[in-house]
């Protein structure tokens, strides 16, 4: 089998509202929106952390998205890192009122977390690795 190296691309999400929940990414935490279309009949956002992205899409003809329930099978959340203070980007984000699920707290001796609602019932783990 031939060597592969892999790296993380995206995430993907359908949203209710796409250009207010990609706005959110982008006030939020800190992304940028890197380009917007229409695919397949739906808004299509696409916010840019670096050279990975939150995909921010609406629910498209023929389709019917429904209201996420607090725990389902498959992903749970994803996760973001935070280079510098984690404690105090969170202490900004509880001032723009961001609701959080798990206040920051050390999940192991060199990893602090913190976990964050986003639109559309999407978690978001915030980390500092030490």
């Amino acid at each position: 089998m031939a060597s592969t190296a892999m790296r993380f691309d995206h995430v993907h999400l359908i949203a209710k509202d796409p250009i207010k929940t990609a706005q959110w990414y982008v006030d939020v935490l800190g992304g940028e929106i890197w380009k917007s279309a229409e695919v397949h009949g739906a808004p299509q956002i696409y916010v840019a952390f670096g050279e990975a992205m939150v995909i921010v899409r609406g629910e498209r003809p023929g389709e019917s998205a429904h209201d996420k329930g607090r725990l389902e099978w498959g992903i749970d959340h994803f996760g973001v890192r935070v280079a510098g203070d984690l404690d105090g980007f969170c202490e900004g984000l509880r001032r723009r009122g961001v609701v959080f699920t798990v206040e920051p707290t050390d999940s192991n001796p060199t990893t602090r977390i913190a976990f964050i609602e986003a639109p559309d019932g999407v978690s978001v783990e915030l980390l500092s690795r030490g």
